[in-house]
Order: structure tokens, then sequence, then C-alpha cells
């Protein structure tokens, strides 16, 4: 007898996040222990104050009486907040955009959904490098398309022998998260050029091989003025993104699709998104959303906070003998497990009420990612936890 459900959708939720699992697992813990008590550095919830210019937007938009534009619009969203988001990445990627090449979604998740539904066909390949974000298998998967995991290297950037030795005639795409969720790895300028050159060497009309940006985290750096990008030297890259870290508006789901000029076949890729932003029935953000936007598509939060945050932890992190690579970007630190066996480490952090993500859920077992967008005081209170956890393995 065929259960309630999809067969497909029974077997990922068995293997859920286990980001989300630590998630219910720490609701209980606050329930029984209080939330004061229970650390939680499982979620990436992004926890820095919204700038200035985000609420002056959202007061001129609220005062705004006219009934239009809450109506239905262009399946790729306002000319006016494309025109905004497209001036912005003009400036940040030293690439010329205009407003044709930008489609607003519904974040940086859907967007990337309407991406590989558009570009990928049954039995193709998409590289992910671990350690990833792990939705990004369902994503792929949902396109009808396979999870090609390929690691990354010590420092976690790109390893172009492991690459090429995954590349295959099914070769579809590669996902580049930089700055990384979960390491903090900014790829360097090298590396990026790097991989341009690679994949340069597979790619033709006949097997495009896309590289596809999941930039949320772009303008979250720490050590350089601006994040390298393989945007700059590769044609056949698509920009994935949202407003979601960077104004730190994760809820209200603000993402943008952005397709640079010199994407072969471009016409024809732009035509696809829209088609499966409306179908996919994400359509695109919403319409109060987009108007704010418009206003400061170019606004930033103060990244003191998070600077702040990390160099607490990680710095603790190290002096309590974890061995760490001190993240360059993002909202994570990914220190390696003191038992290789990050799950079993896992638990034992879990006996000092200090909630951590194992590795293997992002592909690269022997780590653990912690979460440092949270309170001051919840890395404080962690501290002692922490360094007992590491000399209770030791």
């Amino acid at each position: 007898m065929a259960g309630a459900i999809a067969e497909k959708v029974a077997a990922d939720m068995s293997a859920a996040s286990w980001i989300r699992q630590m998630f219910e697992q720490g609701q209980h813990m606050k329930a029984e222990f209080g939330v004061e008590n229970v650390q939680d550095f499982s979620l990436g919830n992004p926890n820095a104050e919204p700038p200035e210019e985000f609420f002056a937007a959202l007061r001129a938009v609220a005062a705004e009486r006219h009934p239009a534009l809450h109506r239905y619009m262009s399946n790729i969203g306002f000319e006016e907040t494309r025109a905004a988001v497209a001036s912005f990445l003009s400036t940040e990627y030293g690439l010329e955009f205009g407003a044709a090449d930008v489609l607003m979604t519904s974040g940086a998740a859907g967007g990337m959904n309407v991406v590989l539904r558009a570009i990928c066909n049954p039995g193709d390949e998409v590289i992910l490098l671990a350690p990833f974000f792990p939705e990004y298998r369902f994503y792929v998967q949902q396109a009808n398309a396979q999870p090609v995991i390929v690691q990354t290297d010590e420092q976690f950037e790109p390893d172009l022998a492991a690459i090429a030795a995954a590349l295959t005639e099914r070769t579809r795409a590669i996902i580049i998260n930089s700055p990384n969720n979960p390491s903090g790895a900014v790829y360097s300028e090298e590396r990026c050029r790097a991989l341009a050159e690679l994949l340069r060497k597979h790619d033709g009309p006949q097997h495009p091989i896309y590289i596809l940006l999941d930039d949320p985290y772009r303008r979250i750096i720490y050590d350089l003025a601006r994040c390298p990008t393989p945007a700059l030297h590769y044609d056949r890259t698509i920009i994935v993104s949202s407003y979601s870290k960077d104004l730190s508006i994760a809820g209200e789901r603000a993402g943008y699709i952005a397709v640079p000029p010199g994407v072969p076949a471009r016409e024809q890729v732009l035509g696809a998104l829209a088609m499966l932003n409306r179908t996919l029935g994400f359509v695109n953000a919403s319409a109060v959303m987009q108007r704010i936007i418009a206003r400061c598509a170019s606004a930033m939060c103060d990244l003191r906070f998070y600077r702040e945050n990390r160099d607490l932890l990680c710095n603790a992190l190290r002096d309590f003998g974890y061995e760490l690579i001190v993240p360059g970007g993002a909202l994570y630190a990914f220190p390696k497990t003191p038992d290789p066996d990050d799950a079993q480490f896992a638990n034992v952090l879990l006996k000092h009420r200090i909630l951590a993500v194992p590795g293997r859920g992002f592909g690269r077992p022997g780590y653990m990612r912690l979460a440092f967008c949270v309170d001051r005081q919840t890395i404080e209170r962690a501290l002692p936890g922490l360094q007992a956890a590491i000399k209770e393995v030791r």
C-alpha cells in the first residue's frame, strides 16, 4: 500500500538537515532548563541591527497610499527595484548590470531553485564543494539533477585537481558559496581565476557549464576590502543572492537573480528564469519589500558586531586547543572536533548545554559549525563548557 506522501519526500525527511535536528533538540532543552541556560549556536540567523536606511525606507513605504503598489506585478519584479539592485551590483562586482539583468525572487533559496530548474536536464550533475549548505542537495535533486560532492582543500578553498577529476560530460554547474557557509572561507582571487580557467576548457555551446554564485554573504567579510569573485573571469556565471545577511532581514525573503551581460544565450536564460519564477510558485519578492529595497539597495548593516563576536569566539577556541582556521567572512566558525566523530562530540557539548552542528551535516565530518550571529552573552556563557568539553575528550 502506498504511503500518504511521496517516497522521495519521505526519504528526504529521514535525512533531514542536522541544523534543524539540533535546533529542535535545542527547543526541548530550552523548555526544560530555560533559554538562558542553553547556548544555541545551531542556526545562522542574522542578528545584527538592520541599518537606519532600511527603517527609513520602511517608514516611507508604509506612508504611501497607492493601492496599485500592492497588486500583481511583472514576474520579474518592479522595474525601479531591479534598476536599484542592478546599480548596486554594477558597483559591487565591477560588471555592467541593468534592470533587465535582474529578477526579484523569494530569497536566495527561491532564486537557486529557479536557476537549477532552468539549466538542468534530468540526470545532469551539479558539483557541490564540501563543506556546503545542506539544502543544496535537495535543490539539485528537485531539479532532477544529481549532486556530486567534491571536498575542498585544508583551507576550505576549491581543490582544482579534485574538481577536474569530478567533471564529466553530464556536469552542468558548480555552486560557489564564498564567503562560505559553514567554514567562513573566502576564496582567493588566484583560486577564482584558476577555477574559471579550468571550467573554460570544458565549457561549450553543446556542453555548457555554469558557475552558480550563491552570494548572500558576499559583503560579510572581515579582513578584505572586497570579496574576490569568479564572475569577473568566467562568462557563464549566474549570481543568486539576497538581502538577508547584509541588511539583516532574513525573514523578509528579499532575494534576486542577476544574469551578467556576458552570459551566452542570455535572453533565452532570462526567459526561462522568468517563467520558472512564476510556475514554481515563488513569483517574486513581496511588493512591500521590493519598494523598500528600491530605496536602500546599497545599504549595509554594521559588521563590527559580527567581527567582535568572531574574535571573541575564535580566540577562545584556539586558546582552548581547538584546531581552527579563523573565518574570513560569513557568520560561522568551523573548528575541528577533538573527537574525530563529530556527532559524538556534539553530544558531549550537549551535556554542557551547548548546541553545535556536526560537520557531517555539511559534507565535512570531523568538524562542527558554531554560528556566532548570537548575543555576546551566549558566547561568554558557552566558553567554560567549550573548554570543559575539549578537556573531557582529550
